[in-house]
């Protein structure tokens, strides 16, 4: 079944980097599809499925049973859980990838007859967005009330929080002293004119960093920041946050807003550690800590099999699936009494995450974008 997921991810990427690629090199937030691209992107979504065992076949428990998984997500991670899930329950896991908007459209497209059972996305602006849409059926669970942090979840259980990413900032150790950097107030320090790298402001999770910012210090503040960020830039926005790691490695500014897990992951890559050698990462814990972001997953609203996708995001929760997580994409479990073997997480040491509820992050995004706007943030 592995194997079988693996040619149909592999059809996927093809298929989305053709309808793509012309339009990867625009600001994040400014992708439009036409009536008719919109309706080839869905009809050609329809043929990316895992189909399990692919040949028409039925559960390896005997049943005809399977779940259908709609994931804006394309790590190992994940992979490991589907295949987890299958030997734990029998059940077959079929998986349609793409963009997270994407998705949402092809979700609503189908409305009632959509085949989801489970939603995945990344970052709670999006998991927002998809609620805004009436895309998630409420899913009451005392297993998952017990175990996801109530900050974690929406709070009428629309969606649980698989996965955590923390917002920090990477330095130059030979150019910027620790003492020198405060919270994220300092990437809009006039001292650090021409030194600051970002992404797009287009990107979701600067948008939810600055959602989170207008609820911690007020829109005034927060345009503030933003615009004095802008004006610290040492270059245009460009790439994603690898490459922000690599332009303070290469000189090109000396600090950095990024995800952790992009550093993790450089830290762990053998052909790409060097990369890191001479960097470092610093907590924003001042005041109300580090922004943290999740990735989560919902019962779709339709979901022919609601009951299996209930089992399927309890069982998410459990001990092995949170650790596929933090070992083999370096995100931190969304439940915290996880304990995991990561040594490049253990190295970066421990933090005070901001305690907003993540389902804030999403109220706040439209208001967040106007700001980016009005700052010159490209």
């Amino acid at each position: 079944m592995a194997a079988a997921r693996n040619i149909h991810k592999l059809y996927c990427k093809l298929f989305l980097l053709a309808l793509f690629e012309p339009l990867t090199q625009q600001k994040e937030n400014t992708m439009r599809l036409g009536i008719l691209g919109l309706a080839i992107a869905v009809l050609g979504l329809s043929a990316c499925n895992n189909t399990g065992t692919g040949d028409g076949s039925t559960s390896a428990s005997g049943k005809d049973e399977m779940l259908v998984i709609f994931s804006s997500r394309h790590y190992d991670s994940d992979y490991a859980l589907y295949d987890a899930f299958e030997k734990e329950t029998g059940i077959d896991v079929r998986t349609i990838e793409a963009d997270g908007d994407l998705l949402v459209e092809r979700l609503k497209a189908d409305g009632a007859r959509s085949p989801a059972d489970v939603i995945v996305t990344v970052d709670a602006g999006r998991l927002w967005r998809a609620e805004q849409e009436d895309l998630f059926a409420p899913l009451k669970s005392d297993t998952l009330t017990e175990q996801v942090p109530a900050a974690m979840r929406h709070p009428d259980g629309f969606w649980y929080g698989l996965a955590t990413r923390a917002r920090v900032l990477v330095y130059a150790k030979d150019r910027v002293k620790e003492g020198e950097l405060a919270g994220y107030e300092t990437l809009a320090d006039p001292a650090f004119k021409g030194r600051v790298c970002a992404r797009s402001s287009g990107n979701i999770y600067n948008i939810s960093l600055l959602a989170a910012l207008i609820d911690r210090w007020g829109s005034d503040k927060a345009q503030q920041w933003a615009t004095g960020v802008a004006n610290n830039f040492a270059r245009d926005p460009l790439g994603g946050d690898t490459d922000q790691i690599k332009a303070v490695a290469a000189g090109e500014c000396d600090v950095a807003l990024v995800n952790h897990y992009y550093f993790a992951r450089l830290m762990r890559d053998d052909k790409d550690k060097g990369v890191v050698k001479d960097l470092a990462v610093f907590w924003p814990n001042a005041g109300e800590g580090v922004h943290v972001n999740v990735s989560g997953a919902g019962v779709a609203k339709n979901a022919p099999n609601p009951e299996l996708a209930r089992r399927f995001i309890e069982f998410a929760m459990t001990e092995q699936p949170q650790r596929f997580f933090a070992e083999l994409t370096n995100e931190y479990p969304a439940v915290s009494s996880i304990t995991y073997d990561n040594a490049a997480l253990k190295e970066l040491g421990d933090f005070k995450a901001d305690p907003i509820s993540l389902s804030k992050l999403g109220e706040n995004q439209a208001e967040a974008q106007q700001l980016f706007d009005r700052a010159g943030w490209r």
